[in-house]
C-alpha cells in the first residue's frame, strides 16, 4: 500500500514538472518572439526624416538648370529705392537673413514676383496683428539648432571622463523654418522703415557706394591696377586686383560690382581669411577648386551688392557646368560655399566699419 502511494506520488510529481517546464519554455519563447518582432518592425514603422541638405541643394540645382542663378536675385527684379539694402529681412525683428536663407528667399521672391524683402513666420504674422491668407504656401528656410548629446568615439562608443561622467557636446542640427512673405498676409501692422531719397538719386548712391568700397580696399591693403584689357582677376602672389579701365564697363554699377567680386577673392589671402581656393597652389582655370572659389566670390559679391544697394552685373555663366557638378557631388557644398561667402562679406564690412583698427 505504501509502495503504491509512493508510486502515485512520483507519477504526479513527474507530470507536474513536465507541464511546469513546458509552460516555462512556452513563456520564454513567446517573450523572445515578441522582442524579435518589436525589433524588426520598428524601422518599418519609423517615418524617415527629411534630408534638408539635399532638399535645399536640389532646390538650387533646379533653379540653375532653369537658368536662374539664385545669388543674382537682387540684380533682376527687386523693386526698391536705389541704394536701399536688398537683403531679405525679418518683418518683426528687422534682422537680415544670412547665408543659405538669402538664396532661398531671393529665389522664392523671384518666382512669386514679390516686391517686398520682408519675411516672417506664421506666429510672427499673428503677433503683428495679421494673418497669412488661406491657401498661401510657405517658403522653406532653415535654421541651426543645438543638440546636446553625449560624445562618441570613431567607433560609436560613448565617451566618459576620468571620473566616469558622460562627456557632453553640442551638435548643430539643421531644422526647417517655414517663412511667409508679407505680401502673403493681411492686416499686418508693420513698423515704419525710414528711407532717404535725395535729389541727385542714383549719383548720390553711387558716390556713397564708391566711398564704402574704396574704404574696404584701403583697409584690406589690396592693390588695384586698371589696364586697357578685357579681364578682371585677383592675383594672390602680388595681392593685387586687375580690372579693365572704368570706361570699358557698361555702367558704373557694373564696375563696382565687378570690383566687389574680386575683393571677395582677396579675402582668401593667407593674411586675411586664408581660404583654400586662394592659398592652395596648383589650381587651374576650370578645375573644381577654382570653380568652388568662384562660387564663393559670386555669392559673396551678391551679398555685398545687396548690402550696399548696388545693382550691377557680373557675368560668370561659363562656370555653371562646374558649379552643378560640385553641387550634385556633395549636398553640403552649397552650405560650405555660402558660409565662406558670408565670412568674406562680414570681413569686408567689418574692415569698412573700423578701417584704422583693421589696417594696423
Amino acid at each position: 500500500m505504501v509502495i503504491l502511494a509512493s508510486l502515485i506520488f512520483v507519477i504526479n510529481l513527474t507530470v507536474w514538472c513536465m507541464f511546469t517546464v513546458r509552460g516555462a519554455c512556452i513563456f520564454f519563447m513567446e517573450r523572445a518572439l515578441m522582442k524579435t518582432k518589436k525589433h524588426t518592425s520598428s524601422p518599418v514603422n519609423k517615418t524617415p526624416e527629411r534630408d534638408l541638405y539635399q532638399l535645399v541643394t536640389d532646390r538650387v540645382i533646379e533653379a540653375i538648370e532653369k537658368g536662374v542663378a539664385p545669388w543674382k536675385r537682387p540684380w533682376r527684379s527687386v523693386r526698391t529705392h536705389s541704394g536701399d539694402p536688398m537683403m531679405p529681412v525679418n518683418a518683426l525683428t528687422r534682422s537680415a537673413y544670412r547665408g543659405i536663407n538669402v538664396l532661398l528667399l531671393w529665389l522664392a521672391a523671384e518666382e512669386a514676383g514679390y516686391s517686398s524683402n520682408c519675411w516672417l513666420t506664421y506666429r510672427q504674422a499673428q503677433a503683428l496683428g495679421g494673418q497669412v491668407r488661406k491657401g498661401e504656401k510657405s517658403t522653406m528656410a532653415v535654421i541651426y539648432k543645438s543638440w546636446h548629446k553625449q560624445d562618441e568615439d570613431e567607433n560609436g562608443n560613448r565617451i566618459f571622463d576620468a571620473e566616469g561622467n558622460p562627456v557632453m557636446v553640442d551638435v548643430p542640427v539643421l531644422k526647417a523654418n517655414p517663412l511667409f512673405n508679407v505680401e502673403q498676409c493681411d492686416g499686418l501692422s508693420l513698423p515704419e522703415v525710414a528711407t532717404t531719397v535725395t535729389e541727385n538719386g542714383a549719383n548720390d548712391t553711387l558716390n556713397a557706394v564708391a566711398d564704402r568700397v574704396l574704404t574696404m580696399v584701403n583697409a584690406c591693403g589690396v592693390k588695384i591696377h586698371s589696364l586697357p584689357q578685357d579681364r578682371a582677376y585677383y592675383t594672390p602672389v602680388f595681392d593685387r586686383i586687375v580690372l579693365p579701365l572704368s570706361s570699358q564697363f557698361t555702367s558704373a554699377e557694373d564696375y563696382w560690382s565687378t570690383l566687389l567680386h574680386e575683393l571677395v577673392h582677396s579675402t582668401g589671402h593667407a593674411k586675411r581669411l586664408n581660404r583654400e581656393g586662394i592659398v592652395s597652389s596648383g589650381g587651374s582655370y576650370g578645375d573644381e577648386r577654382y570653380a568652388f572659389e568662384e562660387l564663393i566670390a559670386e555669392m559673396g559679391s551678391a551679398f555685398l551688392c545687396a548690402q550696399l544697394g548696388v545693382t550691377g552685373n557680373v557675368q560668370h555663366e561659363n562656370y555653371i557646368g562646374a558649379w552643378l557638378k560640385i553641387l550634385r557631388a556633395d549636398k553640403k557644398a552649397l552650405f560650405s560655399a555660402c558660409r565662406q561667402a558670408r565670412e568674406a562679406t562680414e570681413y569686408l564690412l567689418s574692415v569698412h566699419d573700423t578701417p584704422a583698427e583693421k589696417a594696423a
